[in-house]
């Protein structure tokens, strides 16, 4: 009995921690949910709130504005593009590496940026903007070689799968088309089978040489209507109403002759 409630106790404890478990992985995937949520419509506003400042005021808050956003639409285009070719393709790990370093620096004249767009001197970030350009153009430039390479590269490989491809269904339609190759032959052959010659070695009888009119028809019968069987006289003179039809196949009957 006391093997039983520890077992019991056991069960309980076990579905417990998984229950707890279960509850907090739940938590945890929910909260990253909500905090990927806010991000993104961070991200959307703010992009939106730059996309007007670079059309809506000009001078050099509008200039920062721009920098900023060709930047990060850049950025986020690369990083997108590299994380979807590095699930399917390991080679683009390097790449993947190549733009933690890239992003960096970029996150880093981001800030930079954000912070001259609250500068009141207006004057010394006016001196300070073919430098900012520069920097921004560099960027964005190494982001947008590694995003069409990677591009490139899967495009590539469609190509490459797709020729391979059309190559195998071009085998395989004139695997499934081989009567067209067979087909001279055979209807050469079927010629022949239907119009068979009558010279040496011929077994077909010579109509003109048979003088009995009724050993022809038999011949002809015989040959259309396979071995003959052998039939009772009451079988032959009284036929089964039921079978006075007559069909292709069937040996024809012969009326009898009184002698």
């Amino acid at each position: 009995m006391e093997a039983v409630i520890t077992i019991l106790a056991l069960l309980v404890v076990v579905f417990i921690a998984l229950g707890v478990y279960a509850t907090v992985k739940a938590v945890g995937a929910a909260k990253r949910g909500v905090d990927r949520t806010i991000t993104q419509a961070r991200r959307t506003v703010e992009d939106t709130t730059l996309r007007a400042k670079s059309f809506g005021q000009p001078g050099v808050a509008g200039e920062l504005a721009q920098l900023r956003l060709s930047l990060r639409t850049s950025m986020r285009a690369t990083q997108d593009a590299l994380h979807a070719g590095a699930a399917e393709d390991a080679s683009l790990a390097e790449s993947v590496a190549l733009f933690r370093r890239l992003s960096a620096h970029g996150l880093e004249l981001d800030d930079e940026l954000k912070r001259l767009e609250r500068e009141p001197d207006r004057t010394t970030v006016a001196s300070l903007l073919p430098k900012l350009r520069e920097r921004t153009r560099q960027i964005t430039h190494s982001a947008e070689s590694l995003r069409w390479a990677a591009r490139d590269r899967a495009r590539q490989f469609a190509d490459d799968d797709l020729d391979a491809l059309n190559a195998q269904i071009d085998i395989e339609a004139g695997a499934l088309r081989h009567w067209t190759t067979d087909e001279p032959a055979q209807s050469g052959g079927a010629k022949n089978a239907a119009s068979p010659g009558r010279g040496p070695g011929t077994d077909w009888p010579d109509p003109a040489a048979t003088t009995d009119p009724s050993a022809t028809n038999s011949t002809a019968d015989e040959a259309w209507s396979g071995p003959a069987r052998e039939e009772s006289p009451q079988a032959i003179t009284a036929p089964d109403p039921r079978l006075r039809t007559t069909y292709p196949w069937q040996k024809s009957t012969r009326p009898e002759t009184t002698n």
